[in-house]
Order: C-alpha cells, then structure tokens, then sequence
C-alpha cells in the first residue's frame, strides 16, 4: 500500500530544517536501526534484514489503528533521524479523561542536544492537547538519567513508579 506523505510539522534547528511526518512501512528498518543503536535496547532490536518480519506486523498493527501515530523526523537529505510512538488512550480515571502515552523517542546520537528531541515532544504535548487529552505520560528506563534530564526540563515531573513483566 503507498501512503500518501504528509508533514505533521517542520521544525528549523540550528540552521536545519526537520519535518516530522506520520511513519511509512518504508521507515521500518530507519527506525529499528534508531532502536538498536541505543545502548539499552541494543541486546534486544536488530535492524538486520533477516528480523525484519516482526517489526514489519507490529507496524502494521501500530498503523491500522488510529489511536496510535508512529512518527519520524526526516532531514532536509529526507534521512530519518529521528522517530516516537504516541498511543491516545481512553480512561475512566481522572472523569473519563483521554491521556497521551509517549513511548520509543529516539533521537539520532550526532543530532542531540540540538532542540530535535524537545521539538518533538512540544509538538507531541500539542497534539495531545489538540486532541482533548488531559495529560500526557511516558515512561524512561531508570538508566536513562540524562533522559529523565531533558524530560523535568520540559515540565515532566516523576509522579508514579512503573512496572513490568516481560515475557
């Protein structure tokens, strides 16, 4: 199926100019390769051709599904250097509240500290807000201090603790 490419929003950085679109299943590999470059996730993610299968169907069931936007951030070259998944999810809690979860930002390691991550997430916050939600969640591997850095800089606050089970 060919998407027709639509630009969410266009960001000029440090003389750059990035636009972030809604991804295509052409970006599937560009974004497991943003994945399995990042040190956590390495062990786990691999961009090779051969374990293409399993991100290509979780793609396609991100995509077909409309509370979900997976996005990129394309260059001015149209290289994605960038991508996040948000997912709108509807709730009983807080007066039957909508609320923005913001998963798998990751932002090529030559661009950061260049504004590229906290365009992303501002246009995110928007969108939730264009969207009627009442507030927007993440969650960050506890590692990830200079994350959780940049994350209280853009007015995130720490208020619960996560958990999971992994299979």
């Amino acid at each position: 199926m060919n998407q027709e490419i639509k630009i969410l929003a266009e960001f000029a950085l440090a003389g750059r100019t990035f636009r972030l679109r809604r991804a295509a299943e052409s970006d599937v590999g560009a974004i497991v390769g943003l994945m399995a470059r990042d040190q956590l996730r390495s062990a786990v993610d691999s961009a090779a051709p051969d374990r293409r299968a399993p991100y290509v169907a979780a793609f396609r069931a991100i995509n077909a599904d409309p509370a979900h936007l997976l996005c990129v951030v394309d260059d001015a070259d149209g290289a994605v250097v960038a991508t996040m998944q948000l997912t709108f999810l509807p709730g009983l809690a807080r007066g039957g509240a909508l609320r923005l979860q913001i998963e798998a930002v990751r932002v090529d390691g030559g661009l950061r500290g260049n504004g590229l991550g906290s365009a992303m997430i501002l246009w995110a916050v928007d969108e939730a807000r264009r969207r009627g939600a009442a507030l927007v969640q993440l969650t960050s591997d506890l590692a990830r201090h200079d994350a959780h850095r940049f994350y209280e800089r853009l007015g995130f606050s720490h208020s619960h603790a996560g958990f999971k089970l992994i299979f």
